[in-house]
């Protein structure tokens, strides 16, 4: 496929670096020469020094030619402007990176694709989102909705004894450490599924034989009834439900974060350290949300503001490094949940090695929303998972495609590819090998990064 990109700031940059290794035909368009240079030497695409916005920049990049062009420069009006251009000069499809809420509204959506615009993403309000339900429960890593709740897909971490951690869980709390997926699936097969295994900077699709160590980061495809069984066997009957949350940086995520929070928690307070910004605050975050004025840092204005009494610490500043850490004060204090938002990909293994919960990453997560539109086909969602070097993509079955034809068995799908649970007809249900997919059947796939573009030809 042909696709453009305008913008080489953080987002552009990670398309243009995650489509170029998908060896598709890459343009990278901006105005700074000097963020082109560095890229032009490390990755196979095509840069070209033009404002984004320009007519004929738009023409020498053959957007006439583009299966897709994505605008996600820093300037809303910029992306909305350039993306309608380059729709009338002929790209096939075209998306834009927003900072308005506003436009996010369905008659909104309608209103753009009118003007020539296919989709928006709003990458602090989809991060939000993430934010929520992972928020949810603190035994859970990270937490993925389908079919309105009721299918999920979590991540959960297999405990040792480790030394910081206060009051962390023994082995002989968690009832699946030790046993093989085989042993398991004969005991609870028709409860949950292990659809694939994080170990030692791996993501693995496990077969039969394969143990479940501590330390491990287990994914379970599940049903809304079963969650509690996998709360029990894995040992966390004593993690506290989430009530009250503290977020820590008072930037655009938090503030789409506090509407999100307030949904479910009881208490959201968030802390940021410039008062012109807490001033702001006041009007942009939702009406129940504190705003506290101070460095998310200090540890007795935290105490003064019940740090005790929070199940759930939200790192949401612009430094990555000040998120980990908080991140791993808190843990210290016996708070077992925690979110990061860690934006440098290079931090990913420190943070992971830390140990210290769930990370948000704004632009893997518009990276997921932008790849669903290369897929062939029919697709509801994709989620890039920031902690499992891995894809989890919500397919719906067509009445001719190659998975309808066969059980899921005898399809020889890529290996790392896991049917994990569908929903038909509104009722949710796991995927096993005899399973006879039908059209209409809206299906969850787990795939092992790389692995994504080749269930294509299976689903179109």
């Amino acid at each position: 496929m042909k696709i453009i990109i305008a913008g080489a700031g953080a987002v552009g940059t990670h398309l243009a670096r995650m489509l170029s290794n998908d060896h598709q035909d890459v343009v990278l368009i901006d105005a700074d020469e000097a963020k082109l240079m560095r890229l032009a030497g490390e990755l196979d695409i095509m840069t070209l020094v033009k404002q984004p916005t320009s007519i004929q920049g738009l023409q020498d990049a053959n957007v006439n030619r583009a299966d897709l062009f994505i605008a996600v420069t820093p300037n809303e009006s910029e992306n909305l402007t350039c993306a309608m251009l380059a729709k009338h000069l002929g790209a096939k499809k075209t998306v834009a990176r927003v900072d308005n809420y506003e436009y996010m509204k369905p008659d909104n959506l309608e209103l753009f694709k009118g003007l020539g615009i296919e989709s928006l993403i709003y990458p602090e309000l989809l991060a939000a989102e993430d934010i929520q339900a992972s928020s949810r429960y603190s035994w859970v890593r990270q937490l993925w909705e389908f079919n309105n709740g009721e299918l999920l897909l979590l991540s959960v971490k297999m405990h040792d004894a480790h030394p910081i951690y206060e009051k962390e869980i023994s082995n002989k709390d968690n009832l699946l450490v030790g046993h093989t997926l085989k042993e398991i699936g004969m005991t609870h097969g028709h409860n949950f599924h292990v659809v694939a295994i994080k170990r030692d900077g791996e993501t693995v699709s496990p077969h039969g034989d394969e143990q479940i160590l501590p330390r491990d980061l287990v994914f379970f495809m599940t049903t809304k009834e079963n969650l509690s069984i996998i709360r029990h066997l894995t040992g966390k009957d004593d993690y506290p439900a989430v009530k009250n949350s503290l977020l820590i940086g008072g930037g655009k995520l938090s503030v789409r974060a506090s509407w999100k929070l307030n949904a479910i928690h009881d208490s959201v307070k968030i802390i940021e350290p410039n008062k012109k910004r807490t001033e702001e605050l006041m009007s942009l975050v939702s009406p129940k949300t504190l705003i506290i004025e101070g460095e998310g840092y200090d540890m007795d204005l935290l105490n003064d503001e019940g740090y005790g009494n929070t199940e759930a610490l939200i790192a949401l500043s612009d430094n990555d490094q000040q998120n980990i850490l908080a991140c791993v004060a808190a843990r210290r204090r016996g708070i077992r949940k925690t979110i990061a938002q860690v934006e440098n990909l290079d931090y990913f293994d420190m943070a992971n090695d830390l140990d210290i919960g769930t990370i948000i990453n704004k632009k893997m997560i518009a990276a997921s929303h932008i790849y669903r539109m290369l897929l062939k086909g029919d697709v509801d969602n994709v989620k890039m998972l920031t902690i499992g070097n891995a894809d989890v993509a919500e397919f719906v079955v067509k009445p001719n495609s190659q998975v309808a034809r066969k059980k899921v068995m005898d399809l020889h799908l890529p290996h790392g590819v896991n049917i994990g649970g569908m929903s038909r007809d509104g009722q949710s249900m796991l995927v096993e090998g005899r399973t006879q997919l039908q059209a209409g059947d809206k299906v969850v796939v787990f795939c092992i990064a790389n692995t994504l573009r080749k269930l294509d030809k299976f689903f179109k």
